[in-house]
């Protein structure tokens, strides 16, 4: 992860925030007071979002003391203290909603990422996140999915050649489209990966005698079609299975022998982790 892009994060979404100052602290509390907060979490699962936390913090006020009881991907129920911290208070509100909107996020994500890494571990299948995250949070959201025990996927455009249904639409077919990449990846001296989705059994009989890219896709597949399509690229390419897949029907998917499977309801479809930020004596 770039600290870098971590830091620009945080200053940018406390700056969103904040602006010219929190107006509400700033009328009511002593700029001098010096109080406790506790992290509590009302909710069982997976916690993530720690380490990000005491940043925030510290980017506020370096001189806040933090005191964790828990690390990122540690497992917490209702009524788990978190983290302590103490220092001034108007720090500590000027940073709570951030540090509770991140939190609660990551929390969620990584809870739902190790509830299907739990059903998959009697496979070799590795789970993957997708693009399909809020905008300017891909950052933490990816950090989450890696807490729970996923994998990253591409982390944008700009990491990987993915083929999908668009860019083959606005070619003249699917072999055309492959060659135009590998004759792009070439000619730029690019190291990056070249992904193909393909969308029906006859696509895979089209392209797997190329080669120059690394992985096939199997984009909304059902389960009888998946198990064909394995026995037909036979381990010549890794292969994902990605659209349509849940908690529900995940270990069915897996046992068809795919390498990977790429959810974006990891990110963009998830129940909210409840934490509460609470002023302690």
């Amino acid at each position: 992860m770039c600290e870098k892009e971590l830091t620009n994060f945080i200053k940018n979404s406390l700056k969103e925030d904040i602006k010219s100052g929190d107006l509400t602290s700033l009328a009511t509390i002593s700029k001098d007071a010096k109080k406790k907060a506790t992290l509590i979490s009302k909710s069982t699962g997976i916690i993530a979002g720690i380490e990000l936390a005491e940043k925030i913090f510290k980017f506020i006020d370096s001189n806040i003391k933090f005191h964790k009881y828990f690390n990122d991907g540690d497992k917490v129920k209702y009524g788990d203290i978190i983290f302590n911290i103490y220092g001034n208070a108007i720090s500590i509100l000027s940073a709570e909603r951030l540090v509770l909107n991140c939190m609660q996020k990551m929390s969620a994500i990584s809870s739902k990422t190790s509830l299907l890494k739990s059903i998959l571990q009697t496979t070799k299948t590795t789970i993957l996140d997708t693009r399909k995250t809020a905008p300017l949070n891909r950052i933490i959201e990816k950090w989450a999915v890696r807490i729970g025990g996923g994998e990253n996927h591409r982390l944008g455009l700009f990491d990987m050649i993915m083929i999908k249904d668009n860019h083959i639409d606005f070619n003249k077919d699917l072999k055309t489209t492959i060659n135009k990449a590998i004759q792009f990846k070439k000619q730029n001296n690019l190291n990056v990966k070249i992904i193909v989705e393909v969308r029906t059994i006859n696509d895979i009989i089209e392209i797997l005698n190329l080669s120059g890219f690394d992985r096939i896709v199997l984009d909304n597949f059902n389960i009888e079609d998946t198990n064909e399509a394995v026995k037909l690229i036979n381990k010549k390419y890794p292969i994902e299975s990605s659209g349509g897949i849940n908690e529900h029907n995940i270990l069915s998917y897996a046992k068809c022998g795919v390498n990977y499977i790429s959810i974006g309801d990891l990110t963009h479809s998830i129940q909210n982790f409840d934490l509460s930020l609470t002023a302690t004596k």
